[in-house]
């Protein structure tokens, strides 16, 4: 007679908010030795949260360094922003706040996390991100799977593939309405994702309102490739987002940018994109807080 192992402990948090009905969930699985692919993708699936990650011990024995694996329902993917927040700050709630490493499929990525008035937060530095150009047919099947005019667009955010350990397709909308209105055609866009692999499609809105400084934003992110209709809160895109955003001159090369994402699903977060001048990579930091079940 044989008998199943124990299944690890799945822990449940959320990123870019301290509140946990906002932000993004994830699952957390702080050991994952033993686990194989199948085992992780059926509980993520089980989760059903846009990714979960899974960690394993650094085989040097430094407490503070972790090999990370994301999984979506669907699939694995190479990096995620919002489960690397979250599995920041359960860790950090173990093992105490400062610098983590993470090693993922994208690259090795440098985690901070600090508390304030008992709140943790975590940033994240991201691989070298990249940013290029998109074939013209492949926005006009975008904008179809979307069903979003092309006079719908900002043309000031011109159609983009950025890279900061995933690929996102920026598409800026036109107006805060336009954004907010979201009704795609989930297998078309999951097909085109797929044929150029892409993660998410990131939906940008600039906010001017009561600022003036152009460093607000209003996001949404379809992510069918991953079994989600959207993403609530997306840090591999933000990170993606801050590259696009410097290297087309919209903002600064020193730049501080807020993000605001899922708002229109009912879970608002927050996502603070750092750019630095002479520094490629992005830094994307925000709170993070446990989900009691």
């Amino acid at each position: 007679m044989t008998t199943e192992p124990p299944r690890p402990a799945v822990l449940r948090y959320t990123a870019f908010s301290s509140a946990p009905g906002g932000g993004n969930p994830a699952g957390v699985v702080l050991d994952a030795r033993g686990l194989g692919d199948g085992d992780m993708l059926a509980v993520a699936a089980e989760l059903g949260y846009s990714e979960s990650a899974f960690l394993t011990p650094d085989p040097g024995g430094d407490a503070r360094t972790f090999r990370v694996r994301y999984f979506s329902p669907k699939a694995e993917v190479p990096f995620c922003g919002h489960a690397t927040v979250a599995t920041a700050v359960a860790l950090a709630e173990r093992i105490g706040p400062g610098e983590l490493v993470f090693e993922t499929r994208a690259g090795t990525v440098p985690v901070v996390v600090t508390e304030d008035g008992g709140a943790l937060r975590a940033t994240l530095t991201s691989v070298e991100p990249y940013v290029e150009d998109i074939d013209g047919a492949d926005v006009e099947e975008a904008l179809a799977a979307l069903r979003w005019p092309a006079a719908d667009l900002d043309p000031a955010f011109p159609p983009r593939v950025a890279f900061a350990g995933a690929r996102h397709l920026v598409l800026g909308a036109a107006t805060r309405a336009r954004l907010a209105d979201l009704d795609y055609d989930f297998a078309r866009l999951e097909a085109l994702m797929r044929r150029l692999d892409l993660t998410t499609v990131q939906l940008v809105w600039r906010d001017d309102t009561g600022t003036g400084t152009g460093t607000v934003f209003h996001v949404r992110d379809p992510f069918p490739v991953g079994g989600v209709v959207e993403d609530p809160a997306t840090g591999a895109a933000a990170a993606a987002f801050g590259a696009y955003a410097r290297e087309l001159g919209l903002v600064a090369e020193d730049a501080v940018l807020t993000l605001r994402q899922g708002e229109d699903l009912g879970r608002p977060g927050e996502l603070t994109v750092t750019l630095r001048a002479g520094d490629p990579r992005v830094r994307v930091g925000g709170t993070g807080a446990r989900i009691d079940h």
